[in-house]
């Protein structure tokens, strides 16, 4: 911001006053520094804000008189107590050399870039990742440890640190491109009209600094910076025009761009700061008629609407041990709900942890889970845990958790999900705010796999997830060992983990919404273009009963293609053994697993009911109808071996049908198995014996057909009485919401058994 003309030489013109600020003397910085940690609420450490108050402008307009001890404190309009969901922090209202500040590389709209700490398998040299954030840890004046306002992390070594920072400019420059005008052209013409916030991080090198002939140190072993949690990208356009990068700001400016002689470096912004002031003030006398153009011209000109900048400060927190969850929480609202810099996956991640940050603070989940779901930390610091665990269990233990966290059955974090994600209340929650929690899930879960997938691929859930989802807490190699026989285990599985495997492997996508989206190439490499499919009807592909040893066969493949170094998974063949060598393909899957098999039930396949029928409906009874007394119903005959033994099976493939849209299954009893001649039950176990005899069997499967044709006739008769009793009044529906579903869930089942029957008896039967 450009200073007020100065009077010039007589007869001349006037002189205009240097517009870049020169750091104030080290006493004056010192007496800032004193005032700042004087001040009720701030706890930030002392080395954080020597690093800072070469920047600060005038900071003794900051500062109140002494008190009768003479101690002075920062005036109470200096000072401000910030509120967020995961907790408070005070800020310090600053005018700040418009120089100042770095990048964050931790910032959420550019999280995608970076492999995450929750992926088993980082850690190798080709990775790109960011270290934990921690608090920052220090001695107080009585010698004990204690958290501090600040945060840390550490860094392999200097050249690691500066690429981190141009890694973060390089994505933020990407994301930037959505916005409707260009900020570095307005920053030229209109300054900074809103405040940044930056918080104190230190980062420590693991790796000794190189020496000089002296044996010196040429650098420090750890560098204080303030990162932007709020104005990332006006930092990083302030800087361009200034024509330096956040990582020289972070670890050291050049000498040649302070016009010196030498390729060394200088870290201390005391040092540099001045000398950097000085070439943009001369650049600016030297230039005293040029126009002002946004896109050209000289840097000092251009750089004039930001010498100066306001800023906010982090100086204290009352529970500095999540100040990193405080910063986040104030910065998403911001970003999460426009969509304005954040992309779809970055969006979802940011949703997700801002719910987690609002568990930890109204201490419904600890700190240390938070931030593994977070992806802040390992999976292998969840208590659950252990050290047999495989990449891909780690994987599913982290992803379940995160299902369970993001669809909750408790009463109290359901609330508090509807405080973080703006729904509506949990009784009334509609499909795009069940989609939008799937996708967190999704985006959550993508951080623990090496590439992310667009989160879309979660949506596979209806609004009956409301309630929340409860998975069975089964361990993964049980589950894929069971899942041959075990109805459960394989539903499990199909449910809440194929898709994200599928898709981490590119097998499937989210359908784009267009053919286009659907290219692929076969395995003679010449291109083909597949049919849309979404990610359910791969899903319901997979349960299809004719796949089912190829599906648990594919499910085993990519599990172990993930335990092997996230190698390409291999195809199965139809009994679901591997084939190694042969990688899957979208096409091989479309093959393997059709389109046509992965669809409902036909509607047409149901007759549609008759207007008496229709009054029979559950949920069909005016909502003034009373409350019945039991009705009175005719005892029911055991049904008949096969028969009962088909029941039974329906009832118990119940939950598993019921898993596979999301919510857990009321209670459904199983019919009673038959009697047999002598009045005996047999063990529900398993069926009875069948018959011998071909002819046996046929007259079985006849008795059979006709008691199913009497119990759906009763069953009719039944829901008109009921029906009819209920309509009599003026009471409420006789129907409890939970077993209406449980019935018709039941039904629908049994529906899909009985569309095989005639084709099956049509094969057995003579020729016409």
């Amino acid at each position: 911001m450009s200073s007020p003309r100065e009077p010039g030489v007589p007869g001349g013109e006037p002189a205009v006053a240097p517009p870049f600020p020169m750091p104030v003397s080290a006493e004056r910085q010192t007496a800032w520094v004193q005032a700042v940690l004087a001040t009720e609420g701030v706890n930030v450490p002392r080395g954080a804000l020597e690093n800072i108050a070469p920047f600060v402008v005038d900071p003794e307009a900051m500062m109140g008189e002494p008190d009768a001890d003479g101690v002075r404190t920062l005036k109470a309009g200096s000072v401000r107590r910030v509120r967020t969901d995961a907790g408070d922090m005070y800020v310090a209202v600053v005018r700040m050399h418009g120089v100042g500040g770095v990048q964050w590389g931790h910032n959420e709209r550019i999280s995608s870039i970076w492999r995450s700490v929750a992926d088993p398998t980082v850690g190798r040299a080709t990775d790109r990742t960011l270290a934990s954030i921690r608090p920052w840890k220090g001695v107080d004046r009585n010698g004990d440890e204690t958290y501090y306002a600040a945060l840390e992390s550490s860094v392999a070594n200097r050249r690691a640190l500066t690429m981190n920072a141009e890694d973060a400019a390089d994505a933020l420059k990407r994301r930037d491109r959505v916005r409707p005008y260009d900020l570095e052209e307005d920053l030229v013409l209109n300054g900074q009209q809103d405040p940044g916030m930056y918080v104190p991080q230190q980062v420590r090198l693991d790796e000794n600094p190189e020496r000089d002939s002296a044996g010196n140190p040429l650098y420090p072993d750890a560098y204080w910076g303030w990162m932007a949690v709020r104005g990332n990208n006006r930092t990083q356009k302030r800087q361009s025009i200034f024509r330096l990068t956040s990582g020289e700001v972070l670890a050291g400016v050049p000498l040649e761009k302070l016009e010196r002689d030498g390729d060394g470096v200088i870290c201390d912004p005391r040092d540099w700061l001045p000398e950097f002031s000085a070439v943009l003030n001369r650049e600016y006398a030297e230039t005293p008629g040029d126009p002002l153009d946004p896109t050209a011209g000289s840097r000092a000109r251009r750089a004039a609407a930001i010498a100066v900048v306001d800023a906010h400060l982090v100086v204290g927190s009352p529970t500095p041990q999540r100040l990193y969850r405080i910063v986040q929480m104030n910065n998403r609202r911001d970003h999460v709900h426009p969509p304005l810099e954040f992309d779809a996956l970055d969006r979802s991640r940011a949703l997700g942890r801002s719910v987690l940050g609002m568990y930890v603070a109204q201490q419904v989940m600890d700190e240390k889970t938070a931030e593994v779901l977070a992806g802040l930390a390992p999976i292998r610091e969840l208590p659950e845990a252990t050290p047999d665990m495989a990449v891909s269990e780690l994987r599913d233990l982290r992803s379940m958790r995160l299902l369970s966290e993001l669809f909750p059955v408790d009463r109290d974090k359901r609330l508090l999900l509807r405080r973080a994600l703006s729904e509506n209340q949990p009784s009334q929650l509609k499909a795009a705010e069940i989609n939008q929690r799937a996708r967190t899930w999704s985006a959550l879960t993508s951080e623990s796999y090496p590439e992310p997938w667009n989160p879309r691929v979660g949506q596979i859930f209806s609004t009956r997830v409301r309630d929340g989802i409860a998975p069975s807490g089964r361990r993964l190699p049980e589950l894929l060992a069971a899942a041959d026989t075990d109805d459960l285990a394989f539903e499990e599985l199909v449910a809440y983990r194929a898709a994200h495997w599928l898709a981490s492997s590119g097998i499937i996508e989210a359908d784009r919404g267009s053919l286009d989206g659907q290219e692929a190439v076969d395995d003679a490499g010449a291109p083909i273009r597949r049919s849309r499919r979404t990610v359910t009807n791969c899903l319901q592909a997979l349960r299809h009963e004719k796949n089912r040893p190829a599906a648990v066969g594919l499910l085993r493949s990519l599990a172990a293609a993930m335990d092997d170094g996230d190698r390409r998974p291999w195809r199965v063949s139809g009994s679901g053994q591997e084939m190694p060598g042969r990688e899957m393909t979208p096409v091989w899957f479309d093959g393997e697993f059709p389109k046509d098999t992965g669809g409902k039930p036909r509607a047409a396949a149901v007759r549609p009911p008759s207007p008496k029928a229709a009054l029979s409906v559950p949920g069909s009874l005016p909502a003034s109808a009373p409350a019945l007394p039991s009705v009175p119903r005719p005892a029911a005959a055991p049904l008949p071996g096969a028969l009962g033994a088909l029941a039974r099976t329906v009832a118990a493939v119940a939950p598993a049908v019921s898993a596979a849209i999301g919510t857990p299954a009321p209670a459904v009893p199983a019919p009673a198995p038959a009697a047999d001649d002598e009045g005996s039950v047999p063990d529900p176990g398993g069926p009875a014996d069948p018959p011998s005899e071909p002819a046996d069997l046929v007259a079985r499967v006849e008795e059979r057909i006709r008691a199913l044709h009497t119990a759906s006739t009763e069953v009719g008769e039944l829901l008109d009485e009921l029906a009819r009793r209920s309509g009599a009044g003026g009471g409420a529906r006789p129907l409890a919401r939970d077993r209406a579903d449980a019935a018709v869930r039941t039904v629908t089942q049994t529906l899909v058994r009985l569309r095989k029957l005639p084709e099956a008896m049509e094969d057995l039967a003579e020729p016409a």
